[in-house]
């Protein structure tokens, strides 16, 4: 009986070190990366080569992540795209900072939908499904505007 009892004993020690142990790893306190999506759009195409996808990935968690890769139902190739310079290039990761934002815009980081499957129309929702490295895919809707949309301006 003691041996029984000595062995849980051993076994909750042991597992209560692996707890407190994973605990520190993690930093006490640390809540990981807490992402939103807002502001979402997508100008309608002018042909079926490619498209552009803005939005801003907030992440109000205490923890950095990154967008690794992204999923759509009008193209089999969205890649990830940042501006420098004037030079637009593909990359394999944006960052999206603890307590900050990642901003896909006009002239900046963007997502590039190619060799789109079809042309959508304005007023559609094309369906995105964004990937993280920490974080748990987000699945959004994407509204198409204007093709000239301008977010925040009446003017269209």
């Amino acid at each position: 009986m003691r041996t029984a009892r000595a062995r849980r004993a051993l076994g909750l020690a042991a597992a209560t070190a692996l707890l407190a142990g994973g605990a520190v790893a993690c930093g006490s306190g640390d809540s990981g990366p807490r992402l939103t999506v807002e502001d979402a759009y997508l100008p309608r195409p002018v042909t079926t080569d490619t498209a552009g996808g803005f939005m801003t990935i907030r992440n109000d968690g205490d923890t950095d992540d990154r967008l690794t890769s992204v999923n759509s139902d009008i193209s089999d190739d969205v890649q990830i795209h940042t501006t420098s310079d004037g030079t637009m290039r593909r990359v394999p990761s944006l960052p999206v900072p603890a307590g900050g934002a990642l901003e896909l815009s006009r002239g900046g980081d963007h997502l590039m939908f190619m060799d789109l499957a079809r042309r959508p129309a304005q007023g559609e929702k094309v369906s995105v499904e964004l990937h993280f490295e920490k974080s748990d895919p987000i699945t959004i809707e994407i509204p198409v505007e204007a093709t000239n949309h301008v977010p925040g301006s009446h003017h269209q």
